[in-house]
């Protein structure tokens, strides 16, 4: 069917609006041509009107060149933002079932803003060959098919012949493949590794991020002196290339091989895992074992108390290893929002060390402050449908004549969108717990809710 110059003119118009109206952007030609009607297009006078418009966007700008309009996402305006991120990762390069650039794909389009890849003992640098018999045995037989479909043909590196032994595909490094998914002031990604050690055959983890090369296990004498050793050589990577790096302990219950006390005496540890989703890591403890949050507590008591260390903070982790539907460990279940002016590595982890970030499975808090003054801590939670929140403010009181220390007693109960509590001088410390309504996306325990953790505040 024929166009009519109506049509035509409509067509035309709209096209040339199309060049310089860019969605999302506060950019003066933007802002200009989003007041201009379509009812005016749609004239028979719409091309002169859309040039005479053109024209007067651009005197103005001639005049206004030097005017910038920032917005809150401009990643060099300077102001705080939150950031989400997942710090706890694993792929192809150990014992993941997908290729890192696939797995960097899923959470971009996940809205995160920073990853970790942080493999057993190893950095995705260098060659890595792999044998794509064990690479499908480990995943399923789609899995080089969506590789190539998601980054192409040309990208996909593989040699040997197909279906036989020595048929191989090549696992990309971090600075090969990061190119294509960061982008400025929305995603990066920081190079990580899990150091996996041992000691009278417990497993002791510890996540080391933003490192410039791998660090080996340091072993040691008992659980303590492992943890110690490790994070030593952790401090002194950090001081020897002159970056900030962030440790922290993962999932302590896994194997029930680290307990409270051994945290609580571990002061150079300021970090660790308080949830990780990893359904096998003994989140909620036995009859035995304290759960991981009553642990938190419990080495925050000891710390607060006769020993005057520092407390240990809280952070939430996927520690993704399954990336296909299967049972196990599957990404989006925990991460970490950190309030930063800047998302680079160092700005992120001298926020985390601040203790400004929160842990969180699910929850969203538009603000947390503590007023050192009125000793207040105030959340701001963001709603989410018809969900309702419950905020437990806890923490430990402090000894007097000698009555039991109770680790994790709850001060108070608020609910609504706006909790806060102010201390009475009694408490060690305080955190809060924020807990809705709504069930977790994708438990990894039963009758999980989505959550978010505020980090210990009012020590001094």
């Amino acid at each position: 069917m024929a166009e009519s110059l109506d049509d035509v003119r409509y067509s035309l118009s709209f096209k040339a609006l199309a060049i310089y109206w860019t969605p999302l952007s506060l950019s003066l030609h933007g802002i200009l041509l989003t007041h201009i009607s379509l009812a005016s297009c749609i004239s028979g006078h719409a091309m002169l009107f859309a040039v005479r418009c053109f024209r007067f966007v651009f005197a103005l700008t001639a005049v206004l060149g030097s005017v910038s309009f920032v917005t809150a996402q401009d990643p060099l305006s300077g102001e705080l933002r939150w950031f989400k991120g997942n710090l706890h990762t694993h792929s192809l390069w150990s014992d993941g079932d997908e290729f890192p650039e696939m797995i960097a794909d899923w959470y971009v389009q996940h809205g995160y803003n920073f990853l970790a890849l942080s493999d057993h003992n190893t950095l995705s640098d260098g060659q890595r060959w792999m044998a794509v018999a064990a690479a499908v045995k480990r995943s399923d037989d789609g899995l080089l098919d969506r590789y190539r479909k998601r980054f192409g043909d040309s990208w996909v590196q593989t040699r040997g012949t197909e279906g036989e032994k020595d048929h191989q595909v090549r696992l990309k490094p971090l600075d090969e493949f990061r190119g294509l998914v960061e982008k400025r002031g929305e995603f990066i990604m920081i190079p990580a590794e899990e150091i996996s050690d041992k000691h009278d055959g417990k497993p002791i983890h510890i996540n080391a991020t933003n490192l410039a090369e791998k660090i080996e296990p340091q072993r040691g004498d008992s659980i303590r002196d492992t943890i110690r050793n490790n994070l030593r050589a952790i401090i002194e990577h950090e001081r020897s290339h002159g970056r900030q790096v962030l440790p922290h302990l993962n999932h302590p219950n896994f194997g029930y091989a680290v307990t409270a006390e051994d945290l609580a005496a571990v002061e150079t540890e300021r970090f660790f895992e308080v949830y990780n989703g990893h359904p096998s890591v003994n989140q909620l403890g036995d009859k035995e074992h304290p759960s991981i949050e009553k642990m938190w507590d419990m080495i925050n008591a000891i710390r607060r108390g006769d020993a005057n260390i520092k407390p240990i903070m809280g952070i939430a982790t996927d520690d993704s290893h399954e990336y296909h539907g299967k049972k196990g460990s599957r990404p989006g279940r925990g991460w970490v929002m950190v309030r930063s002016r800047y998302l680079t590595p160092e700005h992120l982890i001298q926020s985390m060390k601040r203790g400004d970030f929160y842990a969180s499975s699910g929850v969203t808090l538009k603000d947390v402050q503590f007023d050192n003054d009125a000793a207040k801590l105030s959340l701001e939670i963001e709603p989410s449908g018809d969900a309702t929140f419950t905020t437990q403010f806890l923490g430990t009181k402090r000894i007097k004549d000698g009555a039991e220390v109770v680790p994790g007693e709850v001060f108070a109960t608020v609910k609504g969108l706006n909790p806060e509590y102010t201390m009475t001088g009694d408490e060690m410390y305080v955190r809060a717990i924020v807990t809705s309504s709504q069930p977790h996306n994708d438990p990894s325990y039963e009758n999980q809710y989505q959550q978010a953790w505020t980090q210990p505040v009012g020590w001094k």
